[in-house]
């Protein structure tokens, strides 16, 4: 038996390896979780297993999936790779725990459909907490299935994931059917029905998106942008000469930029000098990229930077604050965005979700000593300043709008959802992968931005230090990706839907509604465990009376 449930453990967590980007075949998510939960079917029926067994299948087979998907961080940090592998998995271990938990309290006709919300309310919770990782959010796994997903404007990754879920426990459902007094064969038909509605509406109506929609066709208007690839080594780029970087990457730029051009884009970090927000008008880099804006003055440039801000006496300090070593004064420091114009105005976006072990120390107000533990991987080390707003980038003369999304950022569809709402056009998504060298890692991180373009209905320009840069419109399509470690500069004519999608108005609905079944749930579980208890309590003082 026990070599049977090992053996199921291992299976699903292939199920699931198999299906993920940026090889995988998706559709094998739909059957992923029939083994694990075929387990749980056994323990729930056997005297001799208990919750610890399933929390230690669940363990197995999100250790393997976890493992076998995200190994490439070890590339950036070994720490970190261990971590992330076994918080997720006990996370996930703990989601299917409770599911068991709660499911054996539960009516039968509903109780394996428990496993939906309690999927759900996990993955949710995990695009907030100071652990946040949201990497392996199921409806991520169809980012290489385009044409099968266009409703993710209305839903959401989230609508992925509890289409995932539906399916297998539908599956699971009529596979274990049973006809017996309380259960008749009209039920299982039901079950089939309600399963191939599930599968197939939501393809249909994906295809005929996909096919009818004009890309060119109630737009914003257009805007010409220059995107820059520079190819630098990401681990050395903070100990290199700053001014030859930026001067490189202008005559790189030049090659593809003319009166035209209305946005030349550059990565995340591009700019390396240690610009003070302060005196941002003082920096070396700021007066060059200014110099030459004087030859192209429709343009305006988009580049990530490394900057700092020193507090006033008196003003509020955020929990991220460093002291300067010489003096009694106090400074943030932040991954930012930086757009510079024709105008003496610099506007500015801090990078607010960030990598938990490198850009911040988990729960950071309460456990500041762990400030010493953060990774360095070049540049500014410990946690980093953040903001509450999604700042928007505004065009001098308001024909355009940009949200510019850096690196991390991109893989939560509210959040990004956040920057139109403010009134952005357009999206620029700024990023460094080069930390996990030429692995899934960062064709996996390419592949969620078009999940952002689909949820949004918004055209991507995507600066990728050392790949993959490249352009994505609205439907998700990649075009003009350049080679990994290749210096490179791409341009495209972008065209972006007029309004907001469904999906940017009401955010994370899905998942919200999970999580208040979740709890629901949850509650009439404790409150049958506490009722239950009280009642052997009675059985047994009613013995006593009667003795």
């Amino acid at each position: 038996m026990r070599g049977k449930l090992f053996l199921l453990s291992f299976l699903s967590a292939g199920l699931l390896a198999a299906a993920w980007p940026p090889w995988g075949y998706a559709p094998l998510l739909f059957i992923a979780f029939l083994p694990l939960l075929y387990i749980q079917e056994i323990i729930s029926t056997d005297d001799k297993l208990k919750g610890k067994h399933i929390f230690l299948y669940g363990f197995l087979t999100f250790f393997v999936w976890n493992a076998l998907t995200t190994w490439w961080i070890w590339y950036a940090s070994e720490f970190g790779a261990v971590m992330a592998t076994m918080v997720n998995t006990i996370l996930m271990s703990f989601t299917f725990l409770i599911f068991h938990k709660v499911k054996s309290v539960l009516p039968d006709r509903i109780g394996r459909f428990f496993l939906i919300p309690a999927w759900i309310t996990f993955e949710f919770l995990h695009h907030h907490g100071e652990l946040s990782w949201p990497w392996m959010t199921l409806g991520n796994g169809f980012a290489n299935q385009l044409s099968w997903i266009q409703w993710y404007e209305f839903t959401g990754v989230f609508g992925g994931s509890f289409w995932v879920l539906t399916v297998n426990v539908l599956l699971v459902e009529i596979l274990l059917y049973k006809k017996t007094l309380a259960t008749t064969l009209a039920r299982k038909r039901l079950l089939i029905l309600s399963l191939s509605v599930i599968i197939f509406i939501p393809i249909i109506i994906s295809f005929l998106i996909f096919h009818n929609y004009k890309i060119q066709e109630n737009n914003v208007t257009p805007i010409n942008v220059t995107i820059l690839q520079p190819n630098i080594d990401p681990y050395k780029k903070f100990n290199s000469d700053f001014q030859e970087m930026t001067e490189q990457m202008l005559v790189l730029a030049e090659t593809k930029i003319d009166s035209t051009t209305d946005y030349l884009v550059f990565p995340e970090t591009a700019l390396v000098e240690s610009i003070w927000e302060n005196n941002i008008n003082n920096s070396w880099t700021i007066h060059r990229l200014q110099k030459f804006l004087k030859k192209y003055p429709k343009l305006k440039i988009v580049s990530g930077a490394n900057t700092a801000y020193e507090f006033s006496k008196g003003e509020k300090h955020s929990a991220t604050t460093r002291k300067f070593l010489q003096e009694d004064s106090y400074y943030d420091s932040y991954n930012t965005a930086l757009q510079i114009d024709s105008t003496k105005t610099i506007q500015v976006y801090h990078k607010s979700k960030l990598v938990p072990g490198t850009e911040k120390m988990p729960f950071i107000k309460h456990l500041k000593f762990l400030e010493q533990f953060a990774l360095d991987l070049g540049g500014t080390t410990g946690s980093l300043g953040m903001q509450e707003e999604r700042t928007v980038f505004v065009s001098p003369n308001s024909t355009s709008k940009i949200a510019s999304v850096i690196c991390y950022e991109s893989i939560y569809g509210q959040y990004v959802s956040e920057y139109i709402q403010n009134g952005a056009d357009f999206i620029f998504i700024l990023t460094n992968d080069g930390w996990w060298s030429n692995t899934a890692g960062h064709k996996q991180h390419l592949e969620y931005a078009s999940l952002r373009a689909i949820e949004t209905r918004k055209s991507i320009a995507r600066s990728a230090n050392t790949g993959v840069t490249c352009f994505i419109d609205q439907l998700g399509t990649i075009h003009q990706a350049q080679k990994w470690w290749t210096a490179s500069v791409i341009k495209q004519t972008m065209y972006s839907k007029v309004g907001t999608t469904f999906y940017t108005r009401n955010g994370d609905y899905i998942a919200i509604s999970m999580l208040l079944i979740s709890i629901s749930g949850m509650l009439f579980a404790i409150a049958k465990y506490i009722r239950n208890k009280m009642a052997k309590v009675d059985q047994k003082q009613i013995k006593i009376i009667q003795n």
